[in-house]
């Protein structure tokens, strides 16, 4: 019977210690990170709120380089345009007239008209007058500064290649034996202003068009800047 009292008692004790235990162990897990009581689980990484996708999305912006043709995208005012005028002169079929102070060139067609283009003139202190003839012609024409201009640019190139980036352009028509010439130009924009170092220029399109109607020979009369003519040319329908 003692012996059977003893173990029951140890019985007892046993299950209040068990007991005292599980209490404590439930009291440090309240307290205990999950980490540190599981330290086998990784807890999933906290992402700051952003708003929504299409909220942060920023515009994709392209760019574009220019073309080397982008010059042959410039429009001309409507007055610079190619067109077919009504202008009276005495002067014969296919003779070539400079305006220089309103910068147009007329091409004469008879019976009262002729084809009218934009162009460019000589800067202040370049301009000049007087007739010649046409006496070459060139389908992009190298370019050889006179030494003159080279005096007064000394960075110009000594001679440059024909071609789109050249000054002269599409087309060259040379005037008598003068260093002046009627010419395209990659710098479209340049169209009725006052810019050059005396040359006639205009845009490679028109410049090409009236190449295809000029003949070696032909007069080109270059009117003075102070002689502001009358009868500017009025469209023709």
């Amino acid at each position: 019977m003692l012996n059977r009292n003893a173990f029951a008692r140890s019985r007892s004790v046993v299950l209040a210690l068990l007991g005292i235990g599980a209490l404590a162990f439930a009291g440090e897990a309240k307290a205990a990170p999950q980490d540190q009581l599981f330290p086998f689980i990784l807890p999933l990484p906290v992402q700051p709120y952003q708003g929504y996708q299409h909220e942060q999305q920023q515009p994709i912006v392209q760019a574009y380089a220019p073309t080397e043709d982008a010059g042959s995208t410039y429009e001309l005012p409507p007055r610079l345009r190619r067109q077919i005028v009504s202008y009276a002169s005495h002067e014969a079929p296919g003779t070539v007239i400079i305006d220089t102070p309103n910068t147009y060139l007329y091409y004469v067609l008879g019976g009262g008209r002729a084809i009218r283009y934009g162009i460019g003139v000589g800067r202040d202190g370049f301009t000049w007058s007087g007739t010649q003839s046409i006496t070459k012609k060139a389908e992009w024409p190298d370019w050889t500064p006179p030494p003159e201009m080279i005096r007064r640019q000394p960075y110009l190139p000594r001679q440059m290649a024909g071609g789109p980036g050249n000054p002269l352009g599409a087309r060259a028509m040379y005037l008598g034996g003068t260093e002046y010439r009627i010419h395209g130009t990659n710098a479209p924009a340049t169209i009725g202003t006052h810019v050059s170092s005396g040359c006639i220029r205009l845009t490679n399109e028109d410049v090409t068009d009236l190449y295809s109607r000029v003949n070696v020979g032909a007069k080109v009369i270059v009117l003075p800047m102070e002689q502001r003519r009358a009868d500017l040319g009025s469209a023709s329908r």
